[in-house]
Formats: structure tokens, C-alpha cells, sequence
């Protein structure tokens, strides 16, 4: 079976950061990309180079973006990595609070 190549455009990183819920601002940041060329780029502009493109892969994917590469059953997509249990458990543990200490017992 050949080997699919996986391309990312801007209507896709988009919806990628969507999924995740994260800003232009905070993607560009993780990917260190100028946060106007990434908006540029979500709206249909060629502002990246190969290189960027990998960098904000890379970022939306530590962002919990899981990328589907087209196949004979469908084009291109997006999922979150995390199912919406994982992400409900995430979100409680991360809300739980109280002062940081050693946890050695």
C-alpha cells in the first residue's frame, strides 16, 4: 500500500484550532510563527513556507488535533486526539486546585 501524503491548508489548520479551542495567538506562539501569517494562512493565503506548515502541524497537534489523511473512504479532516471523556477528566484534574507540594509518600 502506498503511502498517502498528508497536506494541510489554512481552511484545515482553522479548523483544527477550532476543534482544540486554542487562539491564533497561542498556536502561533507554540509553533513560533508570526500570529498575522498564521490568520493570513487560515484565510486562504500561501504565506507559509514547507517548513511553517510542519511547525503548526506540530502545534496543533500538541494542541490535542489528530490529522486524517485522505484515503479511498474520504478527503482530509481533523479529529481531537482525546476522546470527550478524556477531555472531561482533563478539564476536572486541571481544575482540582490546591497548593503544589512534593508527593512522595
Amino acid at each position: 500500500m502506498p503511502a498517502i501524503e498528508f497536506h494541510m491548508d489554512g481552511s484545515l489548520a482553522r479548523a483544527a484550532r477550532h476543534l482544540c479551542q486554542v487562539s491564533v495567538r497561542t498556536v502561533a506562539r507554540r509553533a513560533g510563527l508570526d500570529t498575522k501569517a498564521v490568520r493570513k494562512y487560515e484565510k486562504g493565503g500561501d504565506t507559509l513556507s514547507a517548513g511553517e506548515i510542519q511547525q503548526l502541524t506540530d502545534a496543533l497537534t500538541y494542541f490535542g488535533a489528530r490529522f486524517v489523511p485522505e484515503d479511498e473512504n474520504g478527503g482530509v479532516g481533523v479529529r481531537r486526539k482525546f476522546t470527550r471523556t478524556a477531555v472531561t477528566m482533563i478539564d476536572t484534574w486541571e481544575d482540582e486546585g490546591g497548593p503544589v507540594a512534593e508527593d512522595d509518600v
